[in-house]
């Protein structure tokens, strides 16, 4: 860091409420409203020290609907964090704070767990058509392999299911859905899984508030079917895969439960692997393999998931491109016969 952005930081930080936010925040994200139960501190005191913060870029800010949430910027966490490890946790005020900010988050988890007690019986009601939920994840476990993930998005991450089960194995894990209720739910499952540190976002999967190729493995689990134009979003699933990275998609295979439409939702009753599959090839993607998991328990009116893995094919083109220049060049004259 350059020495007058690193003085700028050190003075942003020098402060005794912006240091505690700051000792906070390294714990996971935070709302205004989280830190002014925590801080005791009026919101336009802890909003003008957030301003600050986020002017040094030590911290940034993102939108949830009516909701702004904190977050250490990642740019700046390898400069912060070894200062915030070398604070007395265990004395006040740091001991103080990480008190209340364990009553602020059983708060949320328990305003979570209300609304999602609401949708339970519906999605108990699903889960009882198809395969256990841990085959799914084992299938999913499986088709990823040990090959490295360094920073995974899970767009309609709906309760964070697929995060809790991917972060542990990724460097940077990002979750995105539209519902700031939803999200609510999933931020508190995923800090009871000890993984505070996952990244949430508001927004519409059909135009995602991301980059391009930012992540090497983008997950759509179990989303498909709520949508209208399934085929749009994965147009814009695959625009944020990074190159060589992958698209994994989980959902449904055809079938005749009408139901589904009025008690779930569904827009769409499943899909054919090669419906998916060309989706994909479309959308600029390869090597696409699709596994299929149907109930063998004898349910009466069964559902298959099916699993499609896709990978960015445009390094492969590039260097096929490359390789057939080669193969074309004309070859070099025979030195010895023009001697």
């Amino acid at each position: 860091m350059p020495f007058t952005e690193a003085l700028a930081v050190l003075r942003a930080a020098a402060e005794e409420t912006r240091l505690r936010i700051l000792a906070l925040l390294a714990e996971g994200e935070l709302s205004v409203s989280d830190l002014t139960d925590i801080l005791g501190q009026s919101q336009p005191r802890i909003s003008r020290h957030l301003k600050l913060l986020v002017e040094s870029g030590l911290i940034e800010r993102h939108r949830e609907g009516a909701w702004a949430f904190f977050r250490l910027r990642e740019a700046a966490a390898g400069f912060v964090e070894p200062l915030i490890a070398a604070l007395r946790h265990e004395a006040p005020p740091l001991s103080e704070d990480r008190a209340r900010l364990d009553s602020v988050r059983a708060q949320r988890a328990d305003a979570a767990q209300t609304f999602f007690a609401r949708l339970a019986p519906k999605w108990d009601r699903l889960r009882s058509l198809h395969v256990p939920e841990a085959t799914v994840e084992a299938a999913v476990l499986d088709a990823l392999g040990d090959r490295p993930i360094r920073h995974v998005v899970d767009l309609g991450t709906g309760t964070g299911k697929m995060l809790a089960l991917l972060a542990p194995r990724a460097g940077r894990a990002t979750g995105l859905d539209s519902s700031h209720a939803m999200l609510s739910v999933a931020r508190a499952n995923l800090e009871r899984a000890g993984l505070p540190r996952v990244d949430l976002r508001q927004g519409d999967l059909h135009a995602p508030p991301f980059g391009r190729a930012g992540f090497d493995l983008v997950v759509l689990h179990q989303v498909l079917h709520y949508l209208d134009d399934p085929a749009r979003a994965l147009r814009e699933a695959a625009r944020l895969v990074a190159p060589g990275g992958r698209l994994l998609v989980v959902d449904f295979a055809p079938h005749a439960q009408e139901h589904l439409r009025e008690t779930q939702a569904h827009r769409r009753l499943g899909f054919a692997a090669d419906q998916v599959t060309g989706w994909l090839v479309q959308a600029g993607l390869g090597r696409v393999e699709s596994r299929d998991l149907a109930p063998d328990d004898g349910t009466e009116h069964p559902l298959t998931v099916t699993l499609w893995l896709a990978q960015d094919i445009a390094q492969d083109v590039a260097e096929n491109l490359t390789q057939n220049a080669v193969s074309l060049r004309p070859a070099a004259p025979d030195e010895r016969a023009v001697a």
